[in-house]
């Protein structure tokens, strides 16, 4: 059976991919500078990651505690070294607001919260 056109689909399918999200950034990024979009990006992955760690820690308290009085509680969380994420800065929160004008100023609030909440 030959391979070749199927390699071929593969690479057609890869490049298109990879020019869709080229494009996606570039809308994503608009006028800022590239050395300004990785700021933004970082900043997006950081949010998102301790966001979804703290989301896989407030599954496992409910779970063990069989409530969710504990799932609120800062120590459960910074015990396991979790960071605490305030309610309206978690993922979920800024995901649902991310077509509102002012997302920028909503995710900037949402960074200067988990700031706070980190003890120096």
């Amino acid at each position: 059976m030959p391979r070749g056109p199927a390699k071929k689909k593969t690479e057609d399918t890869s490049q298109s991919l990879e020019s869709k999200l080229w494009a996606t950034a570039d809308k994503l990024r608009g006028h800022l500078d590239a050395a300004d979009y990785k700021h933004v990006v970082l900043g997006l992955i950081f949010l998102k990651y301790i966001s979804d760690r703290f989301a896989q820690r407030h599954t496992e308290i409910i779970q063990e505690e069989a409530g969710t009085y504990a799932a609120e509680d800062r120590d459960e969380y910074t015990a396991e070294g979790v960071f605490w994420v305030p309610a309206s800065s978690r993922w979920a929160v800024v995901q649902a607001a991310a077509k509102q004008p002012d997302i920028g100023q909503r995710i900037d609030d949402a960074m200067t919260e988990i700031e706070r909440e980190i003890p120096i």
